[in-house]
């Protein structure tokens, strides 16, 4: 009998951004270019299903970090929310991203953003030491985000 109790793991992060939800969410949608942020390879292996956000419902990317590899897929896509699940699972199952993107101020220009994860480990691997580096890489990535709007990079124009 398998006494192994699996626990659904949960990770908040919540970050203030300097920039309009519309550009907070061009910029977590240009996979590719996540890189800048997230501590993975990341590249598109499916583009978007037809009429929706440039990198929305149907891209599929590939993550590699270190000599793990794996696809996620997005789900649904709007300025103000991202939804992404990892295809099959491993290296962790049940996985699921949200991401909602919320307009503050009476200009706009600040966008607060709230990332939940959920998914279940590997049965081998203790689940606080997962979710500690996962929210530790999310928490890291979502500032990275945050420095990039105040460094001057506030249209999509201005990525190179």
């Amino acid at each position: 009998m398998n006494y192994l109790v699996k626990f659904m793991i949960t990770i908040e992060v919540t970050q203030k951004i300097s920039a309009p939800v519309e550009q907070v969410c061009q910029i977590l949608l240009d996979h590719p270019k996540l890189e800048r942020f997230f501590n993975a390879k990341i590249k598109t292996t499916q583009i978007q299903n037809e009429g929706e956000l440039i990198g929305g419902k149907g891209a599929v990317r590939q993550i590699t970090i270190g000599k793990i590899v794996f696809e996620e897929k997005i789900i649904s896509a709007t300025n103000e929310h991202i939804c992404y699940r990892i295809i099959g699972n491993w290296p962790v199952s049940d996985h699921q991203g949200d991401i909602q993107l919320t307009s503050l101020g009476v200009d706009n220009q600040t966008t607060q953003l709230d990332y939940i994860i959920k998914f279940n480990g590997p049965k081998w691997l203790p689940s606080f030491l997962l979710k500690f580096f996962v929210a530790s890489d999310i928490n890291k990535a979502m500032k990275k985000l945050a420095e990039h709007f105040e460094d001057g990079h506030i249209s999509v124009e201005n990525i190179a």
